[in-house]
């Protein structure tokens, strides 16, 4: 497809990230572990920086790689980010560590919806970073966006689920349900009364909402 030769030429442009986030991309990749895309990655880092925020919350530790590489590019901000997976949430400590950002990244360990009241001791939050179970993507943004502040912003991943969003006939149902809920969501999030939301088409779609 010609997106996909698009987004090739965009990764290969990409500069090396330094070799321990190349490992964990590797590790990733070696053991099926969801991490961002790298083009959507790099996108977002970027408009982190534009916005230069203090507090983050991201919603989907996995082996922490998203984590810390906000953590990189903002080396004064302060990372809660929630996994109910405890391998990888065990994992994920294990590089904070490596790379010495316990004191910039509070991992909780938990289903981010019952993890609130955790969440809530370090609010509020300048972007909130939603990338975990692509069929609770509602339920996170109402639970965690009361904790956003007034100029905040709620990114969220995986909003174009590899192109699928954009298929009439998709063969398998457990697929295709997951698909109409991202759907849903989408179309919930475009309409939603509270906030400017913008899909951009990088990495797996990325979707920024601020309040209005």
């Amino acid at each position: 497809m010609k997106s996909d030769k698009i987004q090739a030429y965009i990764e290969n442009l990409i500069p090396d990230r330094p070799d321990f986030f190349i490992q964990m991309e590797a590790y990733a990749s070696e053991n099926n572990v969801p991490i961002m895309e790298l083009a959507g990655m790099e996108a977002m880092l970027q408009f982190l920086r534009l916005t230069q925020p203090e507090r983050i919350l991201e919603v989907g530790t996995a082996i922490g790689y998203s984590a810390l590489r906000m953590a990189d590019a903002l080396p004064n901000a302060r990372i809660t980010t929630i996994e109910r997976d405890v391998e990888r949430a065990a994992l994920a400590q294990q590089y904070i560590k490596q790379l010495g950002k316990e004191e910039q990244i509070e991992l909780i360990i938990g289903d981010a919806l019952e993890v609130e009241a955790d969440v809530a001791s370090s609010s509020p939050y300048d972007v909130i970073f939603i990338d975990a179970a692509k069929g609770q993507y509602k339920k996170f943004f109402e639970l965690y966006s009361g904790y956003l502040t007034e100029q905040g912003i709620i990114v969220t991943d995986n909003v174009l689920f590899k192109g699928l969003v954009a298929e009439e006939q998709i063969e398998s149902k457990r697929t295709a349900n997951l698909v109409k809920k991202i759907r849903q969501f989408n179309e919930w999030l475009m309409k939603h009364s509270d906030y400017h939301t913008v899909i951009i088409p990088v990495g797996d779609g990325v979707a920024i909402s601020k309040k209005r």
